[in-house]
């Protein structure tokens, strides 16, 4: 059974308590899902050719409850202990290694947050190769990418960001986003 973790997160520019307080409630929610499947699997598994169908269907879906889950999770840590710079060490190597300079690296991923649709904007190391992945992955799993860890996730739904933002402006919750990023959290995720 997988329990919600619980976050830290101090009040923030440009995003409110209420959007984070209800924001945490959706990722609960994907906690409580990805625990149900798990448990009505188990019981349709008794009889796993009549139920085959659901048993199917059940693990679709997990992948959707799982993602939420995790991305949730990678998201809401980012803003623990307030807005950080990025420190020194081999995260900003990186970075300014690959793009040219950290502001470039941002600048990508803000260009991918305008992506249209509900997803996520993610920037994954890939360890065997040693460099930085940017990409745009709908809804919750659609698109993660293989044999990579998640370094920085922005949630894209709308959710994230309706209450401060209407969706014509969501470059400014983007804009907040970075505003509020502690990205020591981010540079020890490499």
């Amino acid at each position: 059974m997988y329990e919600p973790k619980t976050f830290t997160i101090p009040e923030l520019t440009g995003i409110s308590k209420q959007t984070i307080d209800e924001h945490i409630g959706l990722y609960q929610g994907y906690v409580k899902h990805v625990n149900l499947i798990h448990e009505r699997i188990a019981a349709y598994s008794n009889e796993p050719e009549q139920n085959a169908y659901a048993i199917a269907e059940m693990r679709r879906r997990l992948g959707f409850e799982f993602g939420g889950m995790k991305n949730h999770e990678y998201y809401f840590t980012q803003f623990e202990g307030g807005a950080q710079p990025c420190p020194d060490g081999p995260f900003k190597t990186m970075v300014e290694d690959q793009y040219g300079s950290f502001d470039a690296f941002v600048e990508q991923f803000r260009l991918i947050a305008k992506t249209r649709g509900v997803g996520w904007v993610m920037a994954y190391i890939d360890r065997a190769e040693n460099q930085l992945v940017c990409t745009w992955v709908d809804e919750q799993q659609l698109g993660q990418l293989a044999d990579v860890d998640i370094v920085l996730a922005l949630d894209m739904w709308e959710h994230s960001y309706m209450l401060d933002h209407p969706p014509s402006e969501k470059m400014q919750y983007v804009e907040a986003f970075f505003a509020n990023l502690n990205w020591e959290v981010v540079a020890n995720r490499i």
